[in-house]
């Protein structure tokens, strides 16, 4: 089974006064990369809770978001230094590069982080966090969720394509007696056309030689094993990714062999084929964890 690295969550967590929300989301990325933008009174809790979600998670590019909302009463207040602040950049950006001010840009603004702070100071209780903990904890698993639905469907789509390589190849036998024939027939009426007698014995030499070099039989031995390889795979444990990228990459260099050494106009078209169908492949393998 396969997990794919893109995944979506999200969760709230009810409290007497306020309502926390929480928004996880990923992306495919080498490493794991974390970005977190949490409310100012759960900082304190910011460097756990990576490491929790790193061991979670693995793999991706993940951005957590976590803010606070009041209910009812003065919820907030706005942090006027924070906000000047802002508005300076934003000003100055737009001078320099000469650009207009955005119509909204003030209420852009008043959604930038550390503007608009909570009016209620009060420090963070052991029963609050355990609650926000928990909305954290339930939008990771939604992520994951998400992250095996993703992964079947790539998995699907990558067995379609592998199918689909696999049925080109057979497709190359039909054409490997008539290419043979074909050359043979190509370089004899060249010799005849000459009028110089040559020796039919050697000919049959050359051509044995000739025909040898051109002989494609390991890059479809070696390209089957690949495939059978990378279902194998798939049907392992999760974190095959790089396996996975690693076998794509073999196929590819055994394909192209095979085009360079077809010398044939039908066998060159099922090998552009492969490739199309292997480019596919590539580009999906990086999303898998």
């Amino acid at each position: 089974m396969i997990l794919s690295m893109t995944g979506y969550g999200k969760s709230v967590a009810e409290l007497p006064d306020k309502k926390v929300h929480v928004e996880i989301k990923s992306l495919n990325s080498k490493n794991f990369d974390m970005t977190v933008k949490i409310a100012p009174i759960y900082r304190e809790k910011e460097i756990g809770l990576r490491s929790e979600l790193a061991a979670l998670l693995v793999h991706g590019k993940v951005d957590l978001y976590v803010w606070v909302e009041k209910c009812g009463g003065d919820a907030t207040v706005i942090n006027t230094e924070t906000f000047a602040t802002y508005c300076r950049q934003i000003k100055g950006i737009a001078a320099d590069l000469s650009l207009p001010l955005p119509t909204d840009w003030f209420q852009t603004v008043l959604r930038l982080p550390d503007v608009m702070n909570s009016a209620d100071t009060d420090e963070l209780s052991q029963d609050e966090w355990t609650a926000v903990h928990n909305a954290i904890m339930q939008a990771a698993d939604e992520l994951i969720s998400f992250r095996k639905q993703e992964g079947a469907a790539l998995d699907n789509k990558f067995r379609e394509k592998i199918d689909n390589i696999a049925a080109y190849l057979k497709e190359v036998e039909h054409y490997e007696k008539e290419r043979v024939d074909k050359i043979k027939a190509r370089i004899t009426e060249s010799l005849n056309n000459t009028g110089v007698e040559y020796d039919k014995n050697r000919l049959e030499q050359e051509l044995i030689y000739y025909i040898e070099k051109l002989d494609v039989n390991e890059e479809k031995q070696r390209l089957s094993n690949h495939l059978r390889y990378f279902i194998s795979t798939l049907d392992g444990e999760p974190g095959q990714g790089k396996k996975l990228g690693f076998i794509a990459q073999e196929m590819g260099r055994e394909i192209n062999t095979l085009g360079s050494k077809s010398n044939h106009a039908e066998m060159q078209k099922i090998v552009v084929h492969m490739k199309d169908e292997l480019e596919q492949i590539k580009e999906q393998v990086l999303n898998v964890m």
